[in-house]
């Protein structure tokens, strides 16, 4: 068989099983990957379950994936500041189980998703407030202290809130997309791979060019650290720094000098160091 034969037949193979789109979706196959046997396209409780209760005033139900670190680094580094307002209880919520499908998890967060928080201070208007999604969380916790925000309409607070919202925007490419294909998925497929992994490698750009002439997100001043570092971190600086997927070589991570220094730099924080470790106790 010549050559141009093989090749004929192996397109003529590969179109053959290529997956076609139904007209109309159905949820009547195994999906495989990691998470698997837990994702549902249908939300809402599945189990009932009461979410435990401490004695401190922020109640906090999470687990130490990125996007729960990045609320245990804010909530350290305001202990760190000896904030007695913002003392907390640190419940773990294995999403692996399921547990984030349980009645009481879901009446605080609809969405099912870590980390969700309920404020039950004398000053949250005499009722519980539930918070969920990590950027709300932040935000809140930090305009509720006065901390590690710019308060005041201006420069400093719009470019804060704008880097809030890249990471929010930008993660899930980074997470459920080059993470998911990457470390999750069944099989290794090319073409997935290769289109998140040149969006992750373009974020990482960005970051990069604006820490060369930065400290910190918000500028060269220690006072400059806010929740904009702290959201980007979790997920960027861990992942430069070798944290994440086990994909640093294959994303040429030292190549993103500012970055590393910038992630080196936090990760020396005792806050952060305390919240990437952070004891949480189970739900059960």
């Amino acid at each position: 068989m010549s050559q141009d034969n093989t090749i004929n037949n192996n397109e003529k193979s590969s179109a053959s099983t290529a997956y076609v789109p139904p007209k109309v979706w159905t949820n009547d196959a195994e999906n495989g990957g990691k998470f698997a046997s837990i994702n549902r396209p249908t939300a809402g409780a599945r189990y009932e379950k009461e979410l435990p209760l401490g004695d401190a005033p922020l109640q906090l139900y999470s687990l130490n994936t990125p996007n729960g670190v990045k609320v245990n680094m804010l909530l350290e580094e305001l202990a760190e500041l000896g904030v007695s307002g913002a003392k907390y209880d640190a419940y773990q919520i294995d999403i692996s189980k399921g547990e984030q499908f349980g009645s009481g998890f879901v009446t605080i967060n609809p969405n099912s998703k870590i980390p969700a928080l309920v404020d039950y201070s004398s000053d949250a208007a005499g009722e519980p407030i539930a918070i969920f999604e990590s950027g709300a969380i932040l935000i809140y916790l930090a305009e509720k202290f006065g901390k590690f925000i710019p308060l005041s309409p201006g420069k400093a607070r719009a470019d804060c809130l704008s880097w809030v919202m890249w990471q929010m925007g930008s993660a899930p490419f980074l997470g459920g997309g080059f993470g998911h294909f990457y470390a999750y998925a069944p099989e290794p497929l090319e073409y997935p791979i290769n289109r998140y992994t040149m969006e992750t490698k373009r974020q990482l750009d960005v970051l990069d060019t604006h820490l060369k002439d930065n400290k910190y997100m918000g500028g060269n001043d220690e006072t400059d650290y806010n929740i904009a570092d702290m959201i980007i971190w979790s997920w960027y600086g861990q992942l430069v720094l070798g944290k994440l997927y086990e994909a640093a070589e294959f994303l040429q991570v030292d190549d993103y000098t500012h970055v590393k220094r910038w992630a080196e730099s936090i990760a020396a924080r005792p806050a952060v160091k305390r919240a990437v470790d952070l004891v949480l106790k189970p739900i059960d």
